[in-house]
């Protein structure tokens, strides 16, 4: 164990009681009592540890009744038991058996475990009355009882002084009350527990791991289930009110049928409330739901620092989202620049177009719910802190539930952006499933969410998919008809201006296909306000390929390009993509704004048109084409050879002119239209290498002060100093 690794919550308490000792370098723990010292650093006896000194504080059993690593006699080999609990001093009467294993085995070794305990509770038999198995963040009890052959699960064991274990081990507050022989009696036990960042990782992993291991579930579906299953641990937290005992639990006496039916209880009430979350039932064993339920029913999800579970379950979100579905998960160290730099408030609105696993959600969510702990400060205690504490829930809370909206096309990763949402305290009500590209009116009426409105948000943060193509056979907003205008003029086949001129009656037609990155830009144009700022990550092409000069020509009308900065090559090559991408900052124009850049980008190309006579220059050269190969009509191989190569020569001279005009229009066009300064970075180093292991060199967080400092210099109006 590391020294900077913290000790666990009894390990604590049983040092301050004097119960054990641990040396500084935390190598070596001593049971005082016993004056046995064992290596601290054997991840199985840190489990030991934390187990002898919750037996003690928890349960109240006196020290005199417990021996440890005891020789148990099985057949003509001798194992040893970990801890045995007798009834009396003397240790002659033997009443609990415990075996502790380390956290990380799996959940074949821990069955293997629970065989071992019992197989030292027959070998010891006589008083043994409960088996106690534990590897940490997952415990088994059984009542046990030799002349009976039987061997029943449970919820506990018993207290110090009680003959019967509890019929539950957690409620609200750590107390609940049963009708004991008509009489309502108080019983204590535990609370959930918070729990720590690397714990609740290991746990989603190994939770995850007990779905799919053995084959009966991909890891896809066991994902999907566990999703389910911390939906019903959540509900069951914020549901469960003070003496209660919670239902996300095994309790004693309780079939694995009656523990299913009862998971069915809180998932059936949870989509009553939340029917856009979930739609499919639980599709899992009685026995699955119990080994999930095992791992989590300890745990307080819902009080655990919103830092330390967001990042577990983006840490687990991110080993799980790699090939298949890395396009749907955006690196974390990205994200966090792009919303770091924009200036959002609880009072803006924002989107994410296909926001995947809701990254840029919940880091947009978070810097409002910093802003809140700047603005709200909260005293310790008292009524006051309670009033602050409402408050400062209130202003991010609102925010997520009125102003935090996010579109994904995929109905289970839909699904995962919601759960992450949740796990992070809210936010999910404005996620929908739905195809992002479809017209807005579209999107709102299918989703019933009205939320969902042209000109009304004030920031998009997205990262779209690369290189998916939409057919215009496909969709039909690709479509265009005489009678339909078309919803993006990035799907109207581009027509170079030069030929436009030449052919000013050209009809108008549409593209056979588009790229959805480039779709989105537009789409992202559809729904900010003028003056709302699109962050969005795209790749290199549609910034440098010739062939997409309309692309940029559309943005330069649409937008003020704030910043570029380019990302390494490496940047999603751990999630399965090695395209090379830059995060592209705009500023919608007003309408009038645009108006202006479009005339005046006419103006330029009449003025190139007129002054090198553009039509008569080209109608000259094909009339000297055709002059030229009039007389060539023999159908010999010489003659057609030659008229190939005067048609070739006189339509290079034709391409050559208007790559001429090309360059002089672009040439007067960064003249006269109007001059901004723009924001350039090269992130050389992100904070991890290309297979996504931390690495200390990180460029963004130098470029993160000066394009903030940049951003906000554009809505101060003294943007013109950085020229």
């Amino acid at each position: 164990m590391s020294q900077t690794e913290k000790l666990r919550e009894y390990t604590i308490k049983g040092i301050e009681k004097g119960l054990i000792h641990i040396d500084g370098k935390k190598e070596y723990v001593t049971y005082l009592h016993q004056n046995k010292k064992r290596k601290y650093t054997n991840p199985e006896e840190q489990v030991q540890v934390e187990t002898y000194c919750k037996l003690v504080l928890h349960y109240g059993y006196p020290q005199t009744h417990i021996l440890m690593f005891e020789s148990v006699k099985m057949g003509v080999s001798t194992k040893e038991a970990d801890i045995l609990v007798y009834q009396d001093e003397k240790l002659e009467k033997p009443y609990i058996v415990i075996e502790c294993k380390k956290e990380d085995i799996s959940e074949l070794e821990f069955k293997e475990a629970v065989k071992q305990a019992l197989s030292y509770a027959h070998a010891i038999a006589g008083t043994t009355k409960f088996v106690w198995v534990t590897k940490g963040n997952k415990e088994e009890f059984y009542k046990f009882n030799k002349d009976q052959k039987s061997q029943e699960q449970t919820a506990n064991i018993p207290y110090f002084g009680e003959t019967d274990e509890p019929k539950y081990r957690f409620a609200k507050n750590g107390f609940y009350y049963e009708n004991k022989q008509g009489a309502s009696k108080k019983t204590e036990v535990e609370d959930l527990k918070e729990i720590t960042e690397s714990d609740l990782e290991r746990l989603f992993k190994q939770a995850h791991d007990a779905l799919w291991a053995g084959g009966e579930l991909n890891p896809t579906q066991a994902f999907d289930e566990l999703d389910k299953l911390i939906f019903c641990k959540i509900w069951d937290e914020r549901n469960t009110t003070v003496g209660q005992p919670y239902q996300f639990q095994v309790a004693s006496d309780e079939t694995v049928e009656e523990l299913k039916a009862k998971i069915f209880g809180l998932y059936d009430k949870g989509k009553q409330k939340d029917p856009d979350v979930f739609s499919k039932d639980i599709d899992l064993t009685p026995e699955r739901i119990k080994s999930i339920v095992e791992y989590f029913q300890a745990v307080n999800l819902t009080e655990t620092d919103l830092d330390s579970k967001g990042k577990a379950f983006e840490t687990f979100l991110g080993s799980y989202f790699r090939g298949e579905f890395g396009q749907y998960f955006t690196p974390r160290n990205v994200v966090k620049f792009t919303v770091d730099v924009l200036p959002i408030t609880s009072e803006a609105r924002v989107l994410d177009t296909s926001c995947g696993s809701g990254g840029f959600l919940l880091y947009v969510l978070d810097k409002v719910r910093r802003q809140a702990d700047i603005h709200y400060p909260k005293p310790e205690e008292g009524e006051r802190a309670g009033r602050y504490y409402n408050d400062w829930h209130r202003h991010w809370h609102d925010f997520a539930e009125k102003n935090l909206y996010g579109i994904e096309i995929n109905d289970q990763i839909s699904r995962v952006a919601k759960m992450n949402m949740i796990i992070h305290d809210d936010g999910h009500t404005n996620v929908v499933t739905h195809d992002g590209l479809y017209d807005i009116k579209t999107i709102s009426e299918r989703t019933g969410n009205t939320g969902f409105k042209e000109n009304s948000f004030d920031f998009i943060v997205t990262n779209p998919p690369f290189g998916s193509i939409v057919k215009q056979v496909e969709k039909s907003y690709m479509q265009i008809t005489e009678h339909q205008k078309p919803y993006y003029n990035l799907a109207i086949k581009d027509v170079n201006w030069i030929d436009k001129k030449l052919k000013p009656n050209h009809k108008t037609t549409g593209r056979e296909n588009q790229s959805t990155e480039i779709l989105f830009i537009e789409q992202a144009h559809h729904f900010l306000k003028e003056g709302g700022y699109l962050a969005v990550v795209l790749p290199d092409g549609i910034l440098t390929n010739s062939s997409l000069q309309y692309v940029r020509n559309q943005i330069e009308k649409d937008f003020r390009i704030v910043a570029v900065v380019s990302l390494p090559q490496t940047t999603f090559t751990a999630t399965g993509a090695g395209v090379k991408s830059s995060v592209l900052f705009l500023k919608k124009h007003t309408k009038q704004k645009t108006k202006e850049i479009q005339k005046l980008q006419e103006k330029i190309e009449n003025q190139i048109a007129s002054q090198n006579k553009l039509k008569e220059n080209i109608d000259d050269l094909q009339k000297q084409k055709k002059e030229k190969t009039k007389d060539l009509k023999t159908k010999d191989e010489a003659t057609k050879a030659k008229k190939k190569e005067i048609t070739d020569e006189y339509n290079e001279k034709i391409t050559q002119f208007k790559e001429e005009l090309e360059e002089i229009y672009l040439t007067q066009k960064q003249e006269q239209l109007p001059d901004y300064p723009i924001f350039m970075a090269i992130a050389e180093n992100i904070g991890y290498d290309a297979t996504g292991k931390t690495i200390p060199q990180n460029d963004l967080i130098e470029i993160t002060q000066e394009l903030k400092k940049f951003i906000n210099s554009i809505e101060e109006g003294t943007d013109h100093f950085f020229v």
